[in-house]
């Protein structure tokens, strides 16, 4: 059963999401690695700390920081869709504009294959997309190395 709180409306979903990932297992490590992450990449993130990294997922009411101000899931909310997958307007500039190159690569691979396959099989295939192809380990989007097997991934 797909938990509709993680299927991000631009088309990441939440369940693969590092952020998701170190809160629910609260992995301290991971957490700071994800804190010295965003501070270099993500405007206005000095301030950021390991508290800072929780969430829920996309649709629920404990959205991480960064997400909760993101223009993609106001537009998706304003015209009541359930995801970009159901607009016309895909890719617009939230999309072109989006501030992570991994994140918009992966909108731009998710949301056609959302559209064409529907909600439930998409939340399957990305579960699948993103496990070590050598191991078996689970692992989260932008993941290039398996913490397990330390095989090297391309899975975005």
């Amino acid at each position: 059963m797909v938990n509709p709180e993680l299927v991000g409306p631009c088309g990441l979903y939440c369940g693969v999401c590092a952020i998701y990932i170190a809160d629910r297992d609260n992995n301290r490590k991971l957490k700071e690695r994800l804190v010295n992450l965003y501070k270099a990449t993500l405007p206005g993130s000095e301030n950021l700390t390991t508290e800072d990294i929780r969430c829920q997922g996309c649709q629920s009411d404990d959205v991480f920081v960064y997400c909760r101000q993101c223009p993609i899931r106001d537009c998706v909310k304003e015209k009541a869709y359930d995801g970009c997958h159901q607009c016309s307007d895909f890719p617009c500039q939230y999309i072109e504009n989006f501030p992570m190159a991994v994140g918009k690569k992966v909108i731009l691979r998710a949301v056609p294959y959302w559209r064409e396959v529907g909600t439930e099989k998409f939340v399957r295939d990305e579960e699948t997309r993103y496990t070590c192809p050598e191991c078996g380990n689970k692992v989260f989007r932008g993941a290039t190395r398996c913490n397990r097997c330390k095989t090297g991934l391309n899975l975005d």
